[in-house]
């Protein structure tokens, strides 16, 4: 006995056209029932088929459409009023969802009036003056009525910024020698040499420290200051030797990078991300090594970098040890499993709405997509207001919990809905994917008032190393790696504390080698601008 055919319409015959439809009644008619079972099966099977490929078709244009924005397309994650107004044309919302938004409190912007222009601007009070006197033509210093000399009654006065190139010059220095000419057994004497980064080294500390911040604040290659150097000194260094003077500094720094370890791990929050970088092994192969270098920071406090041949949690597991504290990072898995048994895990709404953001820029015309960001876009300017008025971490709390904690449910609910419609393996549906996978960790800003919506801190110390690898391009060994973290370690730590970085390595660098490993803590750079807050520049390094 022939089996019963499916007359119930599955999921794939409901979405045939009419014509379909009609073709597949007359053949029911016409053939006989273990024949038309056959040619439905068939029929539905090259349905599926060819969903799939409309599917899989649609994606892969998304990826492509991703690969030429990426290649081609503004860098800016924001979007035009004219998408904007595309949120009044949305469909398909429920009247349920209508009735939330409309009980939830509105977010007050910001009243901030268009500051007025501050004039001409006053240079630095602490640069020095160097005074020009300009004295007035021989023609001018005659009265032209009777021919009298006139007197100087005053000066006017302006100000412009100026500079002194570099001079080279050759420091001689001279030790003086003293003995005694009545006991000759006590011997000669000599003045003592101050310490020095590199001894016997043929330049000063200030040509090896200039080395040092004009790579790595600077990023300029070790090649070309070579040349620089030449031209406008005529000394010609090569680029081995330059590269010794900051391995050197690097090596002497890697001590001063685990005690900014320790007293970040002492801290209560870290922020984390990591980035990649090349690295020279020498084994033959004819490419580089992708290593990584981790960043481990307090917003606006140390910042650590460490050194990693691969991406596996081994890093972030051996850095952090038992830490207890907040870990804000990025949905990357490794962060998963480590630290001690209390730590608590925080996400970055920055990373979440830049998927959203992915979506908008594949169909600026999708009106669910724009009002995803759109609403994530309240939640940071909710905590950018906080900014503005320089709340208190308990003010900023209440503040949250006024406004933020209902906001969230709105973009739960909406996530939630788009991501039942949205096309399976799309950039909409992995956008959705991951924040609601995340969820728990991207609302513990609701818990603990220090955390920050996103990471966006880290990030911003990774751009020093993105730029550096367009320049010094790669690290020329694995041994090379630490030293390279803690110089970056100490430079980025300069610049979120606002301490100028000559300054601080010339008091510290000199003579480090010879101190005992428990001084280190109090030459951090935290632990420096908190004893001399005088250095504090208004601007980063």
């Amino acid at each position: 006995m022939s089996a019963a055919p499916n007359l119930n319409p599955s999921p794939v015959s409901t979405a045939a056209t009419a014509p379909e439809l009609e073709l597949i009644e007359q053949l029911k008619r016409q053939l006989a029932r273990p024949l038309f079972t056959a040619v439905s099966s068939r029929f539905e099977s090259y349905q599926n088929r060819l969903q799939y490929a409309e599917l899989k078709i649609r994606v892969l244009e998304e990826r492509l459409r991703l690969v030429r924005i990426a290649k081609y397309g503004p860098g800016s994650e924001k979007f035009s009023d004219a998408q904007l107004e595309l949120l009044e044309l949305e469909p398909g919302v429920s009247s349920a969802e209508v009735q939330a938004e409309s009980e939830r409190p509105p977010f007050q912007p910001s009243t901030k009036t268009k500051r007025q222009h501050p004039g001409r601007q006053e240079l630095p009070a602490n640069l020095p003056r160097v005074e020009r006197i300009l004295k007035c033509m021989p023609e001018q210093c005659v009265c032209k009525g009777c021919g009298k000399e006139t007197v100087v009654i005053g000066h006017e006065e302006s100000s412009q910024l100026d500079v002194e190139p570099a001079k080279y010059f050759v420091l001689v220095s001279k030790r003086e020698k003293r003995a005694c000419k009545s006991c000759e057994e006590e011997g000669v004497v000599s003045a003592p040499l101050p310490p020095r980064i590199i001894e016997k080294c043929l330049a000063s500390d200030q040509i090896v420290i200039d080395t040092v911040v004009s790579k790595y604040c600077d990023h300029q290659p070790l090649y070309r200051q070579s040349a620089m150097l030449e031209r406008d000194s005529g000394v010609e260094l090569s680029r081995a030797t330059l590269d010794g003077w900051v391995l050197k500094v690097g090596e002497l720094l890697i001590p001063m990078a685990s005690a900014m370890r320790q007293e970040l791990l002492r801290g209560t929050y870290i922020q984390a991300d990591e980035t990649p970088v090349d690295v020279q092994l020498h084994e033959g192969r004819g490419k580089n090594h992708q290593a990584y270098l981790w960043q481990y920071s307090r917003p606006g406090a140390t910042v650590v970098f460490d050194f990693r041949l691969g991406r596996g949690r081994d890093g972030p597991k051996q850095f952090l040890g038992q830490f207890e504290g907040l870990l804000q990072t990025d949905g990357y898995a490794a962060y998963d499993q480590i630290g001690g048994p209390k730590m608590v895990h925080a996400g970055c709404w920055s990373h979440a709405v830049r998927y959203f953001s992915e979506a908008v820029q594949l169909n600026p015309q999708d009106p669910v997509a724009t009002a995803i960001v759109a609403r994530i876009d309240e939640l940071f300017a909710i905590d950018a207001e906080a900014r503005r008025q320089a709340l208190s971490l308990e003010a900023r709390h209440t503040l949250r919990q006024q406004q933020s904690r209902s906001l969230l449910d709105v973009i739960q609910k909406q996530i939630e809905a788009t991501r039942s419609t949205a096309l399976p393996g799309g950039a909409l549906a992995k956008a959705c994917n991951y924040t609601l996978t995340l969820w728990n960790k991207l609302t513990r800003f609701l818990e603990y008032p220090e955390l920050e919506l996103s990471n966006n801190q880290a990030e911003n110390s990774m751009r020093p190393v993105a730029l550096g690898r367009r320049n010094w391009i790669h690290i020329g060994s694995s041994q090379a790696g630490p030293k390279i973290a803690a110089i970056l370690s100490v430079v980025e730590s300069c610049r979120r504390l606002r301490l100028p970085v000559r300054n601080y390595l010339t008091a510290v660098l000199p003579g480090l080698a010879d101190l005992p490993i428990q001084r280190l803590p109090s030459l951090t750079p935290a632990s420096w601008i908190g004893q001399h807050p005088e250095l504090r520049s208004s601007c980063a390094l």
